[in-house]
């Protein structure tokens, strides 16, 4: 089967790179003209725009930003929309807002195409080694027809509801990494405040209770003050302020996550934004002079 993929980032890339290593064939496009050609000598064709990569294909797939990208690539001038054929499926696996996804979900209806929100959960690390978390919204017989297609991306593909489901669930996913994230930076900083050599806390507790996927991902890079991006700051700003607005619009107030907000606010102001999510130590070394650093 040949198949459309549009966005070739951090995630994206490798992405693409497993389904073509499953045997899909993949016609690619992005922005960046590099990403393409990487792609097209990894074996995909190249296409010259996000419509002629959609152009008669049965499963199309985004991997985008933001909303307004979605959006854009979408229903906007020369969109996917257009190029689209009734009965074909659209997987949008970025991590955008709720409402966005059943807005752009009832106009691609309107023109007879299918529309699943499948945003995923697990970085760069295992979008490389497609065990990616993949949350799915929509029809659940839509979502049948391609279970096993993203099952080549990730080891989990778990349906969770009507359109809007999967972005809600990733949102929710966002909250629970950060607020881990921000404990991990807070209560290590703790120990090395205190003289306490935060590495040997990180052994002592990681068995334990507290001990959790993102405490084993993350705090060894604080340890080794690594902040190469296997998901960006910036990225994780993007998915709180969409958890805070689907909050209000649900007249729900999120204090906690409001709170980390602020704190990753703060990191993309010190120019920090482009870093790994882990750099959110470094809001506890600017306020308390100490790092955890080996």
């Amino acid at each position: 089967m040949e198949l459309g993929f549009i966005g070739l980032g951090i995630m994206g890339k490798p992405m693409c790179r497993n389904l073509l290593k499953a045997g899909y064939e993949c016609v690619v496009y992005d922005l960046v003209s590099e990403s393409v050609e990487e792609l097209v000598k990894a074996g995909a064709r190249g296409a010259k725009s996000a419509a002629e990569a959609a152009k008669e294909k049965e499963i199309v797939i985004t991997m985008l930003p933001n909303s307004p990208q979605v959006r854009q690539v979408v229903l906007g001038e020369n969109g996917i929309a257009a190029a689209m054929e009734p009965g074909s499926i659209l997987i949008d696996m970025s991590s955008i807002a709720p409402l966005a996804s059943q807005e752009i979900g009832a106009a691609l209806a309107e023109k007879g195409v299918e529309m699943l929100d499948a945003p995923v959960s697990g970085g760069e690390p295992k979008a490389v080694d497609g065990t990616l978390s993949v949350m799915v919204g929509g029809k659940c017989e839509v979502y049948e027809k391609v279970k096993e297609l993203l099952l080549c991306m990730g080891d989990s593909a778990v349906y969770c509801g009507g359109l809007g489901a999967g972005n809600t669930t990733k949102l929710s996913n966002q909250i629970v990494v950060a607020m881990n994230i921000a404990a991990c930076a807070e209560a290590f900083t703790l120990a090395k405040k205190a003289g306490v050599d935060p590495e040997l806390v990180y052994q002592a507790i990681r068995g334990g209770l507290a001990g959790s996927t993102v405490m084993d991902a993350k705090v060894p890079m604080m340890l080794e003050g690594n902040d190469r991006p296997g998901f960006k700051i910036d990225l994780h700003i993007k998915d709180l302020n969409n958890a805070v607005e689907t909050g209000h619009a649900l007249g729900m107030a999120l204090p906690m996550t409001v709170q980390i907000l602020e704190m990753l606010e703060q990191l993309h102001g010190d120019g920090l934004g482009q870093k790994d999510h882990s750099a959110l130590v470094r809001y506890y070394e600017k306020i308390t002079g100490v790092s955890v650093r080996r």
